[in-house]
């Protein structure tokens, strides 16, 4: 007897959906005292309040963090350069969220928007136990406390769609429907039944017209999430929590996401320690290391941003961009005139610099190209960018 095929999993349309642009943002979610203000803390090195109470954070905080990359770390150390300026992820660390939210209970509708402004969401959650810290529901379940975060991003966009649906059928009262707002009045309809079955705006069918509309809407439930599982500092060093297998089921059954476990303990055990090798000796001892550039390397990359590298003795810096941006748009990170007059980059690949160690070697080798304005721009590219001056119209 065959097994019963297993059921495929939703295609995620948080990329299709997401704002275009270099400078993305992705915001910790949770509810109140499950560790974001502490997290963002250490992310940032900032020392914002992190209290043992609700709301401690009320205004969103925005601050940005070092993208750890190795490349980049040998890049400086081969051309000793006068400045040097990493790849960084923009963090905002955003009130806790409370069941009711989309009612106005908390910070209700405030709290709300500040989610919509940013980019990706990091979803906060907390699975140890400590009597001295309060969780707002009274005890630790966090798939309860998922389903009350998933709730209430599904209900404001219910609520926000509902009405944009509203606003549309009214306009197009006693007129004669185009095809373009037809498109758009299906797609409001369609949107408005995938919520309210209780399945976020990301995983939805969309056709290339309905992407635009969706992504006009910029639904909560419509941006790439990723789950921080915040453990104990006992049970994040034997990597074992009983809630462990039953947060992954929840978040399967939810169309999936990325799942990086961590301990805002040990992290900040980590952060007091005065020396790198101190560091890496206390990691040692515990068998456990750091999960602070892990979580930095997916958000960055969860947002689809990449870097290539401009050095030299003066300065080696990362350029960030979106995966499949072109060559002159490239260009145009570093300023608007060499978009605008681009000619060609001059490209390496890393992996052929760090293996042949100058740009000599790499032309005599072949691994030197001149790129036109069709290159889709690679991770880790080395780019020298020729541009020409336009001349002014008079």
């Amino acid at each position: 007897m065959s097994k019963k095929a297993e059921p495929a999993a939703p295609i995620d349309n948080s990329i299709a959906l997401a704002r275009v642009g270099n400078h993305l943002q992705m915001g910790i979610v949770g509810l109140p005292n499950v560790g974001k203000s502490s997290l963002f803390n250490i992310l940032t090195k900032m020392s914002i309040p992190a209290e043992n109470f609700p709301f401690c954070t009320i205004d969103p905080n925005l601050s940005r963090c070092a993208v750890p990359d190795e490349r980049y770390d040998w890049l400086v150390e081969h051309w000793k350069p006068a400045s040097k300026v990493p790849a960084y992820l923009q963090i905002t660390d955003i009130a806790g969220l409370v069941s009711g939210a989309s009612e106005g209970k908390g910070l209700g509708n405030a709290f709300l928007s500040h989610i919509q402004a940013v980019d990706g969401i990091f979803h906060m959650i907390r699975v140890f136990e400590d009597s001295d810290i309060i969780h707002v529901e009274d005890s630790v379940d966090p798939t309860r406390d998922l389903d009350i975060i998933s709730q209430e991003l599904l209900a404001k966009d219910i609520e926000f769609t509902s009405r944009a649906l509203d606003t549309l059928q009214k306009s197009l009262k006693n007129k004669t429907v185009d095809k373009a707002k037809q498109i758009e009045l299906d797609c409001l309809t369609k949107v408005l039944a995938l919520l309210k079955s209780g399945k976020h705006a990301r995983f939805g069918e969309y056709s290339n017209a309905e992407i635009e509309h969706v992504k006009d809407l910029r639904l909560l439930t419509s941006k790439p999430a990723m789950y921080l599982v915040n453990l104990s500092e006992e049970d994040f060093i034997r990597k074992k929590n009983k809630w462990l297998a039953k947060i992954k089921a929840w978040i399967d059954a939810h169309g999936g996401g990325p799942i990086i476990p961590v301990s805002v303990a040990f992290e900040q055990h980590l952060l007091d320690l005065a020396t790198d090798e101190e560091r890496k000796e206390y990691e040692k001892t515990k068998g456990a290391t750091s999960s602070i550039s892990k979580i930095i390397k997916n958000g960055y990359h969860h947002l689809q941003l990449y870097h290539f590298f401009t050095c030299g003795k003066d300065e080696v810096r990362c350029w960030t961009i979106q995966k499949g941006t072109k060559a002159p748009q490239a260009a145009g990170t570093i300023h608007t005139d060499f978009e605008k007059g681009f000619i060609m980059a001059e490209t390496m690949a890393y992996n052929d610099f760090f293996e042949l160690k100058s740009e000599s070697e790499c032309k005599a080798k072949g691994k030197y190209r001149n790129e036109g304005k069709n290159y889709v721009v690679q991770d880790g590219d080395i780019i020298f960018f020729k541009f020409g001056t336009l001349a002014k119209k008079k």
